[in-house]
């Protein structure tokens, strides 16, 4: 068994002013990687607010609209695990900073583009510097926070940056295509990649490479591919259907090349992705959870924000402005969870509680009506929500990267996101085909008019509110039997802070 060593932490020959630097230029590290996970998550729904606008601007049709978000999280999907990984070889001060460079400059490029074709490349590079950046930013918390009294604190802040940067980019992109221009939506990613940068270069330590890295080039070209296929595969049933062959195509290639994937990790000198990683009840639960939040809250961000503009005709600011509740319900969730509840009854309990929490709201905001008010029909169940995420984040987080070497924490970190962003795509599709069905079942069983139409729509982003209730209630289960009931340990620490 490896013993878990606190390489960041000061050694015990320092002076009290030496651990209560150290101590401090901790939690400022904190501060960078939480601006750039703000950045990246605001980045998932920031965009969709302002699409319309840049669609009338540059003047693509509906038909090419979803290659805007589809470019992004096919690059972001299928490079994440190997962006990870080069974190592990290269360094994690390189590949944190070449993210936020190589972001901040595809955001520029996307702001000023005058085509379809243009904003749709700079997405794509915006989701290939994000898998760099993503996964750097969760490790480089992993390895810097070891010690039991501040690691829960420093996994709260994050996960609640990580929570409620999607809704808060509803409201920012909002404001923005309002107030200023759709371009702003990409513009403003600069203003926090500068910030972040700037604390990084003084911050980090440069990484001390002792040995010439070595890639599992087999491996990251079949997992890259799988990913790529399954990604497509679900983004391409949203436009046409799920008997599509196309469709059904890249996602059965997909499966294949991910069965191969595993043969290939079983064999390999140096895997991309060391198996034991996901082995672990521990953390292969918790990678789990994630997945099942991902396919949960996809359902609230897009379904429920077409039910607040198209359904009962809130202006984008306002749409953003009514997730705030949630935002407060993450934020109050994942800042106190890892130190009043998690200590007392253990992981399982807590992902699990918080599950259920989250379908108790989402099924409240599934009985929503053209009449509903937010204070007393929309808001407990965005509070509730709120609660729910918060407490599963924070607690998954932690899991998937417990007990990870510090040469491994890259990918760990990576299977994170990754987990997060297939388990997205999975649900998009399904709840898109959900929501599509229900609509056209209460418009055939009904007599035709505009109350008739307005009432179809909200029956068929209310069922997929209920299936996001079930999906969260299948999490509940998965957590209560396969997640054991101990303290997640930390990761070994490494030496990351600059002196």
């Amino acid at each position: 068994m490896r013993t878990t060593i606190d390489r960041g932490a000061p050694a015990s020959g320092k002076t009290d002013s030496g651990r209560r630097g150290s101590h401090a230029m901790r939690w400022w590290v904190l501060v960078v990687l939480g601006t750039a996970q703000l950045m990246v998550t605001l980045d998932a729904t920031v965009v969709n607010i302002a699409l319309p606008a840049a669609q009338h601007d540059l003047g693509f049709s509906d038909g090419s609209r979803q290659w805007v978000i589809t470019g992004y999280a096919l690059a972001f999907g299928s490079l994440l695990l190997l962006g990870g990984r080069l974190g592990d070889l290269f360094g994690r001060r390189t590949t944190f900073v070449t993210g936020l460079v190589g972001f901040a400059g595809a955001s520029v490029v996307g702001g000023a583009a005058g085509s379809f074709e243009v904003l749709v490349g700079a997405r794509v590079a915006q989701g290939l510097f994000a898998a760099l950046l993503a996964p750097a930013a969760l490790s480089l918390l992993s390895v810097t926070f070891t010690q039991p009294s501040e690691r829960p604190k420093a996994f709260g802040i994050f996960s609640a940056l990580s929570g409620a940067g999607a809704a808060v980019g509803l409201l920012l992109g909002g404001m923005l295509t309002e107030w200023t221009s759709w371009r702003w939506v990409m513009y403003v990613n600069v203003v926090f990649a500068g910030v972040a940068l700037l604390g990084a270069l003084l911050l980090l330590a440069k990484p001390a490479v002792t040995e010439r890295p070595r890639i599992d080039i087999p491996g990251t070209l079949t997992v890259s591919a799988a990913l790529f296929a399954i990604v497509y595969g679900f983004a391409h049933i949203e436009s046409t259907s799920w008997t599509d062959p196309v469709s059904l195509g890249s996602l059965a290639g997909g499966v294949v090349l991910l069965a191969v994937f595993v043969w290939l990790e079983s064999w390999v000198t140096h895997p991309l992705l060391p198996l034991r990683l996901v082995l672990d009840r521990t953390r292969g639960g918790a990678f789990l959870a994630v997945f099942v939040l991902g396919m949960g809250m996809f359902s609230i961000f897009l379904f429920l924000t077409y039910y607040l503009e198209a359904g009962i005709g809130y202006s984008p600011i306002e749409a953003g402005l009514a997730f705030l509740p949630m935002v407060a319900g993450i934020v109050a969730s994942s800042t106190t969870t890892p130190s009043l509840l998690l200590p007392r009854v253990g992981p399982k309990v807590v992902i699990t509680a918080g599950f259920l929490v989250s379908a108790s709201g989402m099924a409240l905001l599934a009985r929503l009506a053209l009449d509903s008010t937010y204070v007393a029909h929309i808001m407990p169940g965005m509070i509730l929500l709120g609660l729910g995420i918060g407490a599963v984040m924070t607690t998954a987080f932690q899991g998937a990267t417990a007990g990870v070497h510090h040469e491994d924490t890259g990918v760990a970190s990576a299977l994170v996101n990754t987990s997060q962003q297939v388990g997205g795509s999975i649900s998009t599709a399904l709840l898109t085909t959900i929501a599509s069905s229900a609509t056209a079942d209460y418009l055939s069983s009904h007599k035709p008019g505009a109350l008739t139409v307005a009432q179809a729509g909200v029956e068929g982003y209310t069922a997929t509110l209920a299936w996001g209730a079930g999906i969260f209630v299948v999490g509940a289960a998965l957590a209560a039997i396969l997640i054991p009931n101990r303290a997640p340990a930390p990761s070994e620490g490494e030496p990351v802070i600059a002196h």
